[in-house]
């Protein structure tokens, strides 16, 4: 058959003269018709420039005749029909269906196998054999992350089993011990806090090397206000040691966010304004650390100050910790005064859980007590908290696609030495539903309960405004109980410019005063992103459910979040 074969080729180059210039066609058929239908089946090409061309042809199409269980499959054949045209064929013999590949010295994992194998067993794992250089890919990636980068496998002594079935022997080659993870550097961000590495993104030198997991670690490091990574990490691989390089830079992460709303006075009927203050300061001092900043005037003379300290993974542990103080003053009526310290646990970049303690002071202003509901009191609580965070910082219009919040309070009351045990619910969260590139549904949930035997007025918990149900003057609603849903259709005209809708429901209950209520707020709004930030506007009128819309209760709200 060789000689054969040599005597085509040497006929081919004598006579190549006569075909140079024109495409030759390579005809492949099998031994039977059924044979002819599967090699037709797998495809080939048909038009070649030369004689190497086709006889590679031949090879790659004999190759996947083993791959799907022809291993036996034969060119009996390879002749030239005409100047132009050349005949093959193919014996394709017994196909086999499966391999049973025995892996009893390999010390591979069961576990593993089960993911690609139906059939495993101490001694071997059966798989069809049209899938044998999948499974041994799969296998071969997974085995090389266990620390090993440089392993390679190959199967040996294939032989048949039986008339359909295969069996062979599975080598893994290694020529060194497991590799780990030996020193970690920071390329492009020289202050970048260490902590972040072994307690946010989980590495630290000493763990095994695995790249795959190694880089779905360091994506992670895109979901930091305070630094993104570059490019992917690379590795150097020495005799004796395994360095890891991972590439990040700082991005802006200070936030400087203000509105100014205004409206009507239904009791006046002159304009009046509002607007509160947020500044936010994220690693400056490259700790990673977080300092918030809230100044608040509302229109119905309330006055809020918050600030916040969060120091994240103290002296390198994973615990961080939360400070919180929150002053508010009610006109001439009264002042609270919110403490809470708070320590944290990071389990991974998205999820974060809290343990704290907080104490509430607050003092009835009025020197005389005609209204009997506003006392002085004093609330302690124990509280825990859970949160969920997934930022889209790449999105500039969008930054954050979706937050749950849930924090539980449970302590006691005390006024006029009687004390009253008492427990707060809330939550708070919102999601992005993408629709496609332009269109978007924002679907937010604000609810909140104060479980108690009784209530005073400077306990009730505050709603009302652009960051609650708009349409309302800022924290003019009173309840011991509240939900809102907030609802946006947004459109994106272009990568800085985006509009959408207004449509805000909220119910809630004032144990005091005995009230039951639902609210509504429609409108429209429009988010500009400038050279100063992102430029906000809406326009939202409120109302409840027996009140007729009127102009005069709209409200327009203006607000610049600037990154610095």
């Amino acid at each position: 058959m060789q000689k054969y074969y040599f005597l085509v080729l040497i006929i081919y180059t004598l006579f190549s003269s006569e075909v140079t210039g024109q495409n030759l066609q390579l005809n492949v058929s099998g031994k039977t018709s059924i044979e002819t239908d599967v090699i037709d089946s797998l495809g080939y090409s048909n038009s070649h420039k030369n004689f190497i061309s086709m006889e590679s042809e031949i090879d790659s199409l004999r190759s996947r005749l083993n791959r799907i269980g022809f291993i036996e499959n034969k060119l009996i054949e390879f002749k030239k029909k005409n100047d132009s045209v050349f005949d093959a064929k193919l014996h394709l013999k017994q196909k086999f269906n499966t391999i049973y590949i025995y892996h009893k010295n390999s010390s591979v994992n069961l576990q593993l196998l089960n993911t690609f194998s139906e059939e495993v067993t101490e001694d071997y794992f059966v798989i069809n054999i049209t899938n044998t250089e999948t499974a041994l890919n799969i296998l071969n990636s997974e085995l090389a992350n266990q620390g090993n980068p440089f392993l390679r496998l190959k199967l040996s002594n294939i032989t048949k089993k039986d008339s359909t079935n295969l069996k062979a022997d599975l080598i893994i080659i290694s020529k060194e011990k497991k590799r780990t993870i030996d020193a970690i550097n920071i390329i492009g961000y020289d202050k970048f806090p260490k902590s972040y590495l072994k307690h946010y993104l989980k590495l630290k030198p000493s763990q095994l090397f695995n790249l795959g997991t190694i880089e779905k670690k360091t994506e992670q490091l895109n979901n930091l206000r305070f630094a993104n990574q570059v490019k992917s990490p690379e590795v150097l691989f020495q005799k004796d040691s395994t360095s890891l390089y991972i590439y990040v830079e700082k991005s802006k992460s200070n936030t400087f966010d203000g509105f100014l709303g205004f409206g009507t006075n239904d009791e006046t009927n002159k304009l009046e304004f509002d607007g509160f203050l947020n500044l936010k300061l994220i690693n400056n001092l490259n700790y990673g650390e977080t300092f918030s900043l809230l100044y608040k005037s509302d229109e119905i003379d309330q006055d809020t100050f918050d600030a916040s300290l969060e120091l994240p993974f103290l002296f390198n542990t994973p615990i961080g910790i939360d400070l919180n103080l929150r002053i508010f003053k009610k006109d001439s009526s009264f002042t609270t005064i919110d403490q809470k310290a708070r320590i944290n646990y990071q389990i991974n970049p998205l999820h974060k859980i809290s343990l704290g303690l907080s104490s509430i002071e607050s003092n009835n202003l009025r020197s005389e007590n005609t209204i009997t509901s506003l006392q002085d009191y004093n609330s302690s609580f124990f509280t825990m908290s859970y949160q969920y965070l997934k930022p889209q910082f790449y999105d500039l219009l969008f930054p954050i696609k979706s937050n749950f919040y849930l924090d539980t309070n449970f302590g006691n009351r005390t006024s006029s030495e009687t004390k009253t045990k008492q427990s707060l619910i809330t939550l708070k969260a919102f999601n992005s539903f993408k629709l496609n590139r332009k269109n978007t549904i924002f679907l937010n949930v604000d609810a909140a309960n104060l479980i108690s035997d009784n209530y005073f007025e400077n306990e009730l918990l505050r709603f009302g405004g652009i960051n609650s149900i708009r349409g309302f003057e800022e924290n003019s609603l009173f309840a011991s109980l509240f939900g809102v849903i907030n609802t946006e259709y947004r459109y994106r005209l272009s990568n800085s410019i985006y509009v959408h809708s207004i449509t805000d429901v909220a119910y809630f209950e004032n144990k005091i005063s005995n009230i039951k209520e639902k609210l509504f707020g429609f409108g429209f709004g429009f988010g500009i992103l400038t050279n100063s930030g992102l430029l906000k506007f809406n326009y939202a009128n409120g109302k409840n459910e027996n009140q007729k819309f009127k102009l005069s209760n709209s409200k327009i709200h203006i607000s610049l979040v600037a990154n610095f």
